[in-house]
């Protein structure tokens, strides 16, 4: 007799599986609001400036100008990834993609500021939430779902 394996797609997951997914998004765009200031008094970096400096100690093996390179892209991606999760559309790339993209955070920011920052900042959790959503056969309430060749 086989057991059927239970994924976040079963009927009582779909609503999980999708908070997920929107957390994830969430948590990315709200790091970017922060370094354009939309968090007031409230923010981490509050201004550009502030991210390309915290970038720098993050990748202090970089030249500058890589450096300030590796600011941009990453906030191309933490724009990107989100809010293709958001919407539900290569959901599966887009997963793996903030998997991959906090992985690399969670790294830089523990050779950089020590075993702690990322975990104060739930960073590897993050992380891992992408590849959990990843690993998943299919994606409810998403543009993908009502895509998908029948």
């Amino acid at each position: 007799m086989l057991l059927k394996a239970n994924t976040m797609t079963d009927k009582k997951d779909q609503f999980s599986q999708l908070f997920l997914r929107l957390a994830i998004a969430v948590t990315m765009l709200s790091a970017v609001a922060d370094r354009f200031g939309f968090w007031g008094e409230n923010s981490t970096w509050g201004n550009w400036e502030n991210f390309e400096k915290y970038t720098r100690q993050l990748t202090f093996f970089l030249p500058e100008g890589l450096s300030q390179f590796s600011a941009y892209t990453a906030t191309f991606f933490e724009i990107a990834i989100p809010l293709l999760l958001l919407i539900g559309y290569k959901t599966r790339i887009a997963a793996y993609g903030a998997g991959f993209l906090l992985l690399i955070f969670a790294l830089s920011m523990t050779i950089a500021l020590g075993a702690k920052a990322p975990l104060d900042y739930s960073v590897w959790v993050g992380s891992a939430a992408g590849f959990l959503l990843a690993s998943q056969k299919q994606f409810s309430f998403s543009l993908d779902q009502l895509t998908k060749k029948i």
